[in-house]
């Protein structure tokens, strides 16, 4: 019976997942010749053969035949008379090999190298596992919603290891349910208490370069490089990206004929405004495609500062800082510079510089207002108190404050 029980155990640790066979003979190996050691002394005259196809074991042990009296060590010698008992034409000085059956060993032997075998195997699936994922960080994977709590959803890959999606990583309007389907990028790979801890992310940048790579041919073969990526998940990305074969046009290439390929990227991204730029050397010319959509009028750059005044057209402001100050916030990432926008005067429109309020209004308050590009009194009063509270970190009160004592000097 015990011999049984070994041997099925061997025939369902042989579909482990993510173990070859060499490695797994190599640990049944050492499972027995322990057993050996703690029977016998020695395991050095033991030869283990293991079939991982069919769960056969066989143990055969060699001694050397000494003459009846003379075996100092019955671990690795036996004497004449007890090697004619098996077989009467052996003489001193041959080899006597048996084979070993597992019920001598006893039961107890064998359900503590069971466990051991357990043990053993658990430990390597987890090494296994680990290296697998480490090999991935980067790759996108897609696996099933198992379980959502508050902080994290625990999502199974297609072979049943365990993914972990935190909340941090999805994108705002991610909903998950037990069963749905998910498309994610290998973020981090630890170890934890022996155990290995995968994270994914829907929000990193490498998710969005590899969904471009998906359903971009030029980019996956390598005709169109992705120079950078800078995103807010589920508001707004910029891709800047790069040919470099003159006959293809790399934002042409990467939307698709009527947006048909980054169509699919967009839902997959919750509705993410997806803006691809041409990439360029320059730099003037880079900052002005990347507060796309707003059209420029012109920049003052200051390269030691690694800063950028931008003047813009008094209905083009609203426009290059977009809504929530996204898309002025994510072109100077993508450039490298911090961006300052300007609304340039116009000739017609009499308006007044927000900085000679200063004698009414605070200055903290006015700085707040020029940080999002609204630096003279018009500016301020063309956007209402619920937008100005979203883009400020103004009180309501405040901002009613300072817009009755701007629309006062136009009265």
């Amino acid at each position: 019976m015990s011999n049984i029980n070994l041997i099925d155990s061997f025939q369902e640790f042989k579909d482990f997942k993510n173990i070859d066979r060499p490695t797994m003979m190599s640990v049944l190996e050492d499972v027995f010749r322990s057993m050996i050691r703690k029977k016998y002394g020695t395991d050095e005259n033991c030869d283990v053969i293991v079939n991982t196809d069919n769960g056969d074991l066989e143990i055969w042990r060699t001694r050397t035949v000494m003459e009846d009296g003379f075996s100092e060590d019955d671990d690795l010698e036996i004497e004449l008379a007890e090697a004619h008992k098996v077989d009467e034409d052996l003489e001193v000085g041959d080899e006597f090999v048996e084979q070993i059956t597992l019920e001598s060993f006893g039961r107890r032997a064998i359900l503590a190298a069971r466990q051991t075998l357990v043990s053993k195997i658990l430990e390597l699936e987890k090494d296994e596992i680990f290296k697998k994922y480490k090999d991935r960080v980067g790759e996108i994977v897609t696996g099933e919603v198992y379980q959502v709590w508050k902080k994290e959803t625990l999502v199974l890959d297609d072979e049943g290891n365990e993914l972990l999606l935190p909340k941090s990583e999805q994108i705002p309007a991610d909903y998950f349910k037990k069963g749905d389907s998910v498309k994610a990028v290998v973020s981090k790979v630890d170890m934890l208490n022996s155990n290995p801890k995968i994270i994914i992310s829907r929000t990193a940048p490498d998710f969005l370069q590899r969904l471009f790579e998906l359903e971009v041919p030029e980019i996956f073969d390598g005709l169109i490089t992705i120079k950078k990526i800078v995103r807010e998940p589920g508001e707004r990305a910029k891709v800047a990206v790069e040919s470099y074969d003159d006959r293809i046009d790399p934002v042409g290439a990467c939307v698709g004929m009527k947006g048909s390929r980054i169509h699919g990227i967009v839902r997959e991204l919750k509705n993410e405004n997806i803006d691809v730029i041409n990439y360029t050397n320059n730099l003037q010319l880079y900052i002005q495609r990347a507060l796309s959509p707003a059209k420029i009028t012109s920049i003052k750059l200051d390269d030691e500062k690694k800063t950028a005044a931008v003047y813009l057209k008094p209905d083009q402001v609203s426009l290059a800082i977009g809504r929530g100050g996204h898309n002025i916030k994510l072109a100077g990432k993508l450039t490298g510079y911090e961006i300052d926008v300007y609304r340039e005067a116009d000739e017609q429109d009499e308006d007044v510089d927000i900085e000679e309020f200063s004698d009414e209004i605070d200055g903290w308050i006015i700085d707040e207002f020029k940080r999002i590009g609204l630096d003279t009194a018009k500016s301020v009063l063309a956007l209402s108190v619920g937008e100005l509270v979203k883009r400020t970190d103004l009180e309501e009160e405040t901002i009613k404050e300072v817009m009755a004592i701007l629309q006062a000097e136009f009265e």
